[in-house]
């Protein structure tokens, strides 16, 4: 019987090495994707409902704009940056205090995360997703007060439009502080504050680092283009508006 066994286990291994090949040559071709090549109608005819769905719905209309918008309208303040940082917090406030039992104090956004502007006239699901292709969601950070004066410094600093809601910022001739408001109250010290962002803010991007070591973190789970498209449904004609929360005297 063991002969056998060790007779079919050499058998086994002959025939594997006979079976064993060896790459020689790796070959690479380019096939380049254009009209060229022929659709299979199959699949087209498959997917053409879904295609036409998705287009009815990016094509509908949820809003009008009064003007266009675009991030380089105002030197610290733009029309879509305070759009933006308006409806962020806006939307974000009824879940995150449902959650907490906390308002929202400030919404910080970054000025190069607007990719696209809004044209004067009706607007539509693609003008979401044209300014806001990302993916980030929406988190609420809670602050000291002592990062939320490195926030504000680097706002300062980095004399860029970055968008900011319910905080004001007067800069000197020097670009210095003169003043920094949340809800109409200086910085308090040994106070937090709760600051609404996106998540790639709060990694660190942008080098927005005062954002990383939050005393609490909530994840809404809650895109910023979906936020978008929620805020535009709720309004007729959306404010297209530089109102002075961040300027240099």
């Amino acid at each position: 019987m063991r002969k056998i066994i060790a007779l079919f286990a050499v058998f086994l291994v002959v025939a594997c090495a006979k079976e064993k090949q060896e790459v020689s040559r790796i070959e690479g071709k380019r096939i380049n994707i254009n009209d060229s090549i022929t659709a299979n109608q199959e699949i087209e005819a498959y997917i053409q409902p879904f295609r036409e769905r998705i287009q009815e719905d990016m094509q509908k209309v949820l809003s009008y704009a009064p003007k266009d918008m675009h991030k380089r309208d105002g030197e610290f303040e733009t029309t879509i940056g305070n759009l933006m940082a308006d409806f962020v917090k806006l939307q974000s406030e009824p879940v995150y205090k449902k959650r907490t039992g906390k308002s929202i104090d400030v919404c910080l956004l970054n000025h190069g995360g607007i990719r696209a502007p809004i044209a004067q006239g009706p607007i539509t699901t693609q003008t979401a997703f044209n300014v806001m292709p990302f993916e980030n969601s929406i988190v609420v950070a809670e602050l000291t007060s002592e990062n939320m004066k490195v926030l504000v410094d680097y706002l300062a600093k980095a004399k860029r439009a970055h968008p900011i809601a319910g905080l004001t910022i007067k800069l000197n001739s020097d670009f210095t502080v003169n003043e920094a408001l949340i809800d109409g109250k200086p910085i308090e010290d040994g106070k937090t504050y709760t600051v609404v962002t996106s998540d790639y803010l709060q990694h660190g991007g942008d080098r927005m680092y005062f954002l990383q070591n939050p005393v609490t973190l909530e994840i809404l789970d809650y895109k910023i283009r979906n936020a978008m498209i929620d805020y535009f449904k709720t309004v007729d004609t959306i404010p297209a508006k530089l109102d002075g929360r961040f300027v240099k005297l």
